[in-house]
């Protein structure tokens, strides 16, 4: 999770351009971002406006890295903090890759709450989240037991294996994954497979666009939301 405050500020006073222009007007429409870049930006910092919220609810709040700390009071602190940012006891969500790593999250918690508020359905976001974010080690994966690919590999592994047990030089490595034929079966393999994993995971990419739709909406509204509340209060201040 990014903590985007310095973007979540540009947000915001992007919105207010667009958003309204008076102490009375209504809430628009927000355009969303062009740009995936900007989405995730938007989604990003919207996250963390409601795990803001959400633990200054109870009495606290994420630490400024700049600001200096009480080394004695720290710990507790911190562990107070972390229960109530990420969740308590046994995650109660698991997902287990084809890569063989298994990832695990709870369903209490601040980033949880906020998940729940962005996509709606925070369980079904972990799943197809994990999957889609691990695509492409999966698809590395299959590449690596290529028959090719493995015979590559160990011409390279000779290609660069130093006389006397030195590291090998970045530049030997290099030459050597060309004379290999490693890169380019890497630039033609990995492609091929990544496109075959996303065809089987369809069935998860779906949901995770959707989901991921709706969460880049919500994450406008609430930026407009917040923009008529900070017009509405320059209005009456200036009044």
């Amino acid at each position: 999770m990014r903590l985007l405050r310095a973007f979540a500020a540009a947000a915001l006073a992007v919105l207010a351009l667009t958003g309204c222009s008076t102490a009375t007007a209504q809430r628009a429409v927000p355009p969303l971002p062009r740009t995936e870049r900007d989405r995730d930006d938007l989604i990003d910092t919207a996250q963390q406006v409601l795990v803001d919220r959400c633990l200054a609810q109870q009495g606290l709040v994420l630490p400024n890295a700049s600001a200096p700390q009480d080394h004695s009071a720290a710990a507790p602190q911190d562990r107070r903090l972390q229960g109530a940012l990420f969740g308590r006891g046994h995650p109660e969500l698991s997902v287990t890759l084809a890569t063989g790593y298994t990832v695990t999250a709870h369903t209490d918690g601040c980033l949880a709450a906020a998940e729940r508020d962005l996509y709606g359905d925070q369980r079904l976001w972990f799943r197809t989240r994990v999957v889609v974010n691990n695509l492409r080690a999966e698809a590395q994966q299959r590449m690596k037991r290529d028959p090719d690919y493995r015979a590559a590999t160990a011409r390279w592994t000779r290609c660069v294996t130093p006389a006397h047990g030195a590291r090998p030089d970045p530049a030997v490595s290099t030459r050597c994954a060309r004379e290999s034929g490693l890169t380019q079966l890497r630039a033609r393999l990995e492609p091929a497979l990544l496109a075959r994993v996303r065809a089987e995971r369809h069935g998860q990419l779906t949901p995770y666009r959707q989901l991921r739709t709706r969460a880049l909406r919500r994450a406008a509204d609430l930026y407009a939301e917040r923009t008529v509340q900070v017009t509405l209060k320059k209005g009456s201040d200036s009044s």
